[in-house]
């Protein structure tokens, strides 16, 4: 976990608080797998998750969702688009839709591989110290990129299957304006937990509570569950089910191209240029923050994938200005003039903002 999502997670910690991180991670040494976390409060297992010392596992991640949403199968999405490999808005909203198995590895923050287990094919991405590799079996196809040097890159479409990822994101656009609290403890993938709660005090958004397992040596989220207003069962869930603390093999990040895959070099920019790049290309305002922000992307920020997307728009409904995708978590409204809202909220609400 990097500085800057350290901080996200110890803003909620009031100060006085944050040493009680070493308490329970004392406790919490005493535990062992299967057996309840020892009592700890909501403070403590935010700084214990914040500065979760897990840098080496492997495991297995289901991941799963019930947003109202059709399912769409990857072979759907890669006949509209041409393309599902990791990265790619089809394949995020396919990630989206679909429920998926993955196999994780990591050791330390230069290797990691994403194994994402379709019924009748597997994607991976695997990064290697400074080789990044990709790899549809569906399309037979690979891609190559080496990473500049002290590059921080993460393993693409990491964060749509692994837990730790998913709850930094959440913590991260959530802000203050939530309660924190504990449920009871449980056992995911043989391992103890903490279970954070996370309810948030706006009343416009949909989402109702967000419920993170955290384990209770090493701090590392385990479980995430989104809950949205209305429906009792997770709109999103993410967890291990199998889950090993230590160190997979190398052999496991060495990757070599199938034989007879086409293989293509991607020129990937220097630290500077990239966020030069970024910076010319973000939005003109901050990303605002909160369970119930509205994201607005002008019309010429609007990714080339988003708007070309046929899924997307037949997945849209009619609406004022433009056309609406509603699920149980979240809203996208796709106006006529090109701009994209989006956020955690009804429609009504994007589009009193639109109007705005």
């Amino acid at each position: 976990m990097n500085a800057d999502t350290q901080r996200r997670w110890l803003r909620w910690i009031p100060a006085a608080a944050v040493p009680a991180v070493v308490a329970v991670g004392l406790f919490a040494s005493g535990a062992t797998a299967g057996s309840p976390p020892p009592p700890a409060t909501p403070e403590q297992v935010l700084a214990l998750a914040a500065g979760h010392s897990a840098r080496q596992f492997s495991g297995t991640v289901e991941q799963s969702s019930d947003l109202g949403l059709p399912s769409i199968p990857g072979q759907a999405l890669g006949a509209a688009k041409g393309s599902t490999s990791f990265g790619s808005e089809a394949a995020m909203l396919e990630l989206l839709t679909s429920a998926h198995t993955a196999k994780v590895y990591a050791d330390g923050p230069t290797r990691e591989r994403v194994q994402v287990l379709d019924q009748l094919a597997e994607r991976d991405a695997v990064r290697n110290g400074s080789d990044l590799w990709t790899y549809d079996s569906s399309a037979h196809a690979v891609t190559h990129a080496a990473l500049p040097s002290a590059a921080a890159a993460a393993v693409p479409s990491a964060a749509a299957v692994s837990p730790d990822q998913l709850a930094q994101r959440l913590l991260a656009a959530a802000g203050p304006s939530t309660a924190v609290s504990l449920a009871q403890p449980a056992t995911v993938a043989g391992h103890s937990a903490y279970t954070l709660v996370l309810t948030p005090k706006a009343a416009g958004t949909l989402v109702a509570s967000v419920r993170i397992a955290v384990e209770a040596q090493t701090g590392l989220p385990l479980a995430v569950d989104v809950y949205a207003k209305g429906q009792d069962a997770a709109a999103f869930h993410a967890a291990f089910t199998q889950l090993t603390l230590a160190a997979p093999d190398a052999s496991v990040f060495a990757f070599t191209p199938p034989a007879g895959a086409k293989v293509t070099q991607q020129q990937l920019p220097a630290p500077a240029q990239h966020r030069q790049a970024k910076a010319q290309h973000a939005p003109a305002a901050a990303a605002p923050r909160g369970w119930d922000a509205i994201t607005v992307i002008p019309a010429d920020k609007v990714p080339a994938g988003l708007k070309d997307q046929p899924l997307m728009k037949q997945l849209a409904a009619p609406a004022a200005g433009g056309r609406v995708i509603s699920t149980s978590l979240f809203t996208v409204l796709l106006l006529d003039d090109g701009r994209v809202l989006a956020g955690a909220v009804p429609a009504t609400a994007l589009e009193a903002a639109a109007a705005r």
